[in-house]
């Protein structure tokens, strides 16, 4: 990182509390507001615009008064990109800086890399992305969807809607689509898919050479039956597989993907001609026609200057997850974790693409599951939309997690065996 850019982060981590909010404000300075996302490296295309959407949020709320008397203070670092960094900087926010909450992460591999960290010293994480569930922490809300608030409804969309019988199940190679296609795999046998109508197939981060595996799953369908892909490809790869696609004449009619990583944000400035008629399975998309979501965005251009700049379904999760915090602190009278976490059970904040999302004791949120197809200006037309739908921390598709419940409110426990009735403790140690 060179001097000016850091320079650039430390004047983004340090505000000066007003003296509007000094006479009221029950501790000795700003409630502080960490944020926890990748500035440089690999992600900082996706999170630098979860930072914007934090400071965005904190700014709206002193215009509203702050909070408890207080000003609030967005805290931002940098954990550029680097999985052990991000516990680093989680253990800064909490430790050095004094945070009251942490709003962060992108990947499943830095948030298991934090967890420990903020059990550790009993902070508050809200994780805005979706992932493979098979967690439940106590001090973590999960503002992302669970996979049966987006896969399992993808794949039920492709089966009851699209008619495909045949599955290709192509991920980046990481815990998020392993452990996602994991559950479908079983979810698909389940509803009389045989297990040779299912190719799974990983590749790395950036992997470029999509020949052989378009190939492969061209002839999948080589006897007549209707072909599907599920894709949980992340970052630059997804370019490449859908030129590839394309090269080899295969249409969004011929073969459909539905794609769990690929949103506004991703198509953003892209040749989306080799994309368009193919699908996205989200809880938000900026397309959604609300009077709500129509001002969240009149608001977001506003605060960033750009009215090109798009809006994207972690961006939405945070603004959930923020604005339940507040209303939870605002009801506890107290940031403290343990006084706010009570506040946050059943807390009830409006989507923006319509309804209301409700926290379970579970740390997981309700919310709609919405199919989008693709347009050639990289925007969704959105053709199916659920009513809210709640998070499961467990799947009831993994033998070992069936049996498994999630309550902190009246079991404290987060790995409840319903068939021993007893609470499995297993401490985080990424």
């Amino acid at each position: 990182m060179n001097v000016k850019s850091a320079l650039r982060i430390a004047l983004l981590a340090t505000t000066v509390a007003s003296p509007a909010f000094a006479a009221d404000c029950p501790k000795d300075g700003p409630i502080k507001v960490g944020v926890l996302h990748s500035l440089s490296g690999t992600m900082a295309i996706s999170e630098t615009t979860l930072k914007d959407t934090m400071e965005m949020l904190v700014k709206t709320q002193n215009e509203k008064g702050g909070l408890l008397g207080c000003e609030l203070e967005a805290v931002v670092v940098d954990p550029a990109s680097d999985w052990p960094l991000f516990a680093e900087k989680a253990r800064e926010l909490l430790t050095v800086h004094n945070v009251d909450v942490i709003f962060g992460n992108w990947t499943s591999v830095s948030r298991k890399s934090v967890l420990p960290v903020i059990e550790e010293l009993n902070g508050l994480l809200f994780y805005p992305v979706q992932y493979e569930g098979e967690e439940s922490s106590k001090n973590v809300f999960y503002t992302g969807a669970a996979p049966n608030q987006q896969a399992i409804p993808a794949v039920d969309y492709f089966l009851d809607e699209l008619g495909v019988e045949k599955f290709a199940l192509l991920g980046t190679d990481y815990v998020y689509p392993r452990t996602t296609n994991n559950i479908l795999e079983s979810y698909l046998k389940s509803k009389g898919i045989a297990a040779e109508d299912i190719f799974v197939n990983y590749t790395p981060f950036g992997h470029s050479d999509w020949s052989k595996i378009v190939a492969d799953v061209v002839a999948l369908g080589a006897d007549g039956k209707q072909v599907g892909v599920i894709s949980t490809i992340n970052g630059d790869a997804n370019i490449g597989f859908y030129k590839e696609l394309a090269a080899a004449g295969v249409s969004a009619d011929d073969i459909p993907v539905v794609a769990f990583s690929v949103g506004e944000e991703e198509l953003s400035g892209l040749d989306t001609s080799n994309l368009v008629g193919h699908l996205a399975a989200w809880n938000y998309f900026m397309s959604a026609d609300t009077p709500a979501n129509a001002e969240f965005i009149k608001q977001w251009h506003a605060y960033i200057g750009d009215d090109k700049r798009v809006t994207n379904d972690p961006m939405e999760a945070h603004y959930i997850g923020f604005n339940m915090w507040v209303n939870a602190v605002t009801e506890a009278g107290t940031t403290d974790v343990d006084a706010v976490r009570e506040h946050m059970w059943g807390q009830e904040f409006p989507n923006l693409t319509g309804g209301t999302a409700v926290m379970g004791t579970n740390h997981h949120l309700s919310k709609p599951v919405l199919i989008g197809e693709i347009r050639a200006d990289g925007q969704f037309d959105i053709i199916s939309q659920t009513e809210p739908v709640p998070g499961d921390a467990w799947t009831d598709f993994l033998p070992a997690s069936a049996v498994l419940e999630s309550d902190w409110k009246n079991l404290d426990c987060g790995m409840y065996n319903t068939e021993t009735k007893t609470c499995v403790q297993i401490k985080s140690n990424y």
